[in-house]
Formats: structure tokens, sequence, C-alpha cells
């Protein structure tokens, strides 16, 4: 509830203070203020996403998405950082422009919208630091930018106020635009690996099978598949050769796990004598090949 509520909070800020800059950055002609209105105006429409994908995320699995809506929350976080990624090249362009032929700027009233942005992101970055999902950390890096930009702006507008060089306007807007899209390029990356079923970050298989194969009772661990839903709920499945009371090797297995931060886990237990049928066993280099791997228990 409060990382929708403070996502919310986020886009309503946004969305005026896009509308203010936008008239602000006509007149004072300073391309940095009306790059950043067009980059504003982008973060409050994608954060307005961020917000339905969000609620949409809370559902509870159904017969259609049994793994729950998670990933909607994903989705919400890839479009905002598209987002970003085409103001930030838009931006780029204007800014290029700008250089060659450097117009006057208003740095007075740069001043005054500067004061008033710096503000209004700070308290928006406030808002969205909590909360527990990646699509939150994207409106929440957007805010941070917001907040990085506009202390830019302005000492660019102080310095543009005593000296009066113009094209430091568009050279700070240039320099924004650069450091978003780096942040935004990070974030798509960490999206994207959970739409590939990429394992998580900071959980490698090897560490699961480890984990897995100290527990008493269990002699070799295979066909280990590691992925996350959100970036928060991570899930894994594996084949366990094990001898002993199953329900208290599960049970030790799942505790294992859950220090690696895995909250859903399904195994299967095999009987050192029994063959693994899979096709491919991927628990590293004991297994030569599944069929016969056990037959010296006999």
């Amino acid at each position: 509830m409060k990382t929708e509520k403070n996502i919310l909070i986020a886009f309503l800020l946004n969305l005026f203070f896009s509308l203010l800059e936008l008239v602000g950055g006509v007149f004072t002609n300073s391309v940095a203020i009306l790059s950043d209105a067009v980059h504003d105006f982008g973060d409050a429409l994608s954060i307005g996403v961020s917000w339905i994908l969000e609620r949409k995320s809370k559902q509870q699995p159904d017969d259609r998405f049994t793994y729950g809506y998670g990933r909607y929350s994903v989705i919400g976080s890839v479009i905002t950082t598209l987002v970003l990624v085409f103001g930030s090249g838009m931006v780029m362009i204007h800014a290029v422009e700008r250089l060659f032929k450097p117009h006057a700027v208003h740095s007075g009233g740069m001043l005054v919208l500067a004061v008033i942005g710096l503000a209004v992101n700070l308290v928006a970055a406030f808002v969205t630091r909590e909360g527990d999902s990646l699509n939150r950390k994207a409106v929440n890096l957007h805010m941070l930018e917001d907040v990085l930009g506009w202390a830019v702006v302005l000492v660019g507008a102080v310095i543009m106020h005593f000296t009066g060089w113009s094209i430091i306007d568009p050279l700070l807007s240039a320099t924004l635009a650069v450091y978003i899209l780096i942040h935004a390029v990070g974030h798509l990356k960490e999206s994207l690996n959970l739409f590939l079923e990429g394992a998580p970050e900071g959980v490698s298989a090897a560490e699961v099978r480890q984990a897995a194969l100290a527990v008493e009772g269990v002699e070799d661990v295979h066909h280990v598949h590691l992925w996350s839903m959100d970036g928060y709920r991570h899930f894994a499945t594996m084949h366990l050769v094990a001898q002993g009371d199953a329900a208290i090797i599960k049970h030790e297995v799942r505790e294992a796990l859950e220090a690696l931060h895995i909250s859903h886990v399904t195994l299967e237990l095999e009987h050192p004598a029994e063959d693994c049928h899979a096709a491919s066993c991927n628990g590293g280099k004991r297994d030569k090949a599944c069929h016969g791997h056990y037959h010296h228990h006999h």
C-alpha cells in the first residue's frame, strides 16, 4: 500500500511541476529548463503507468497468473526507464544545437525555478525512498536525478547570472542527459535480466547448490534452477539425491535457502539408487552424465 501511495504522490508532484516548468522554460528561454520539463513530463507519465502497474502487481495469484502479478511492477520499471532513455536522447540533440548557437538566457527566472524544482523533487525523492519493488526503485531514481538536475541548474543559473555565459545552459543540459542515460541503462539491464529468467542479483546457482549439499543426508544436488519474480521474491527448483527422513531434509534445505533470500523452493527428492531421467543435469562437474551416475550404490 505504502509503495503505491508514494508513487502516486510523486506522480502528482511531477505532473504539476512539469507544467510549471514548461511555462518557465519558455519565459526564461533556457534549454536546460525546457529539456527538464520534457524529462519531468515523461517522468510524470511513466510514474502514472508505474502506479497503475504497482497496484496490479499486488494482486494474488490466480489461475491465469499462477505466480501472481509481480512482473507487472517490473514492466512499470522498464517503461519508466525507456521513457528516460528517450528523453535523454532528445535533450542531448537539443543541447548540441544550442552549443553551436547560444541564446541569451534569463538567469534570474532560472534561479527561481531551480529553487522551486529542487524543493518539489526533494519531497518526491523523500516519499519514494521507502517500499520494496524494482518499480519503486525506478521512480525513486527519477526523483533523485531530478534533485541532482535542479542542483546543477541552480549552480549554472548563478554562474550565468554573474558572468553572462549563456553557453553554460546547453552544457549543463548535455551533462545531465548523459548522467541520466548511464543510470537508466543500468536499471534496464536489471529489469531485462528478470524477464529473461536470469539468476537474481546477488545469488548464484553454485551458492544454492552448496547450501543444499551442506544439509545432512544430501548426497548430491543437480538440476538447479533459479529465477526471480520482481527482484525481491526469488524462486528455486532442484533435484536432491538424499537418504534419510525426507521431511527433515526438505525442511532443512528450505531453511538453508531462506538465508539466501529464496522464498519459494520446489524440491525433487531422489534415492541414490534411482536414475534421474532429466535430459540435462546441471549440478556441476561431478555429474558426467545422469544415467548410471549412482550405480556404485547398488
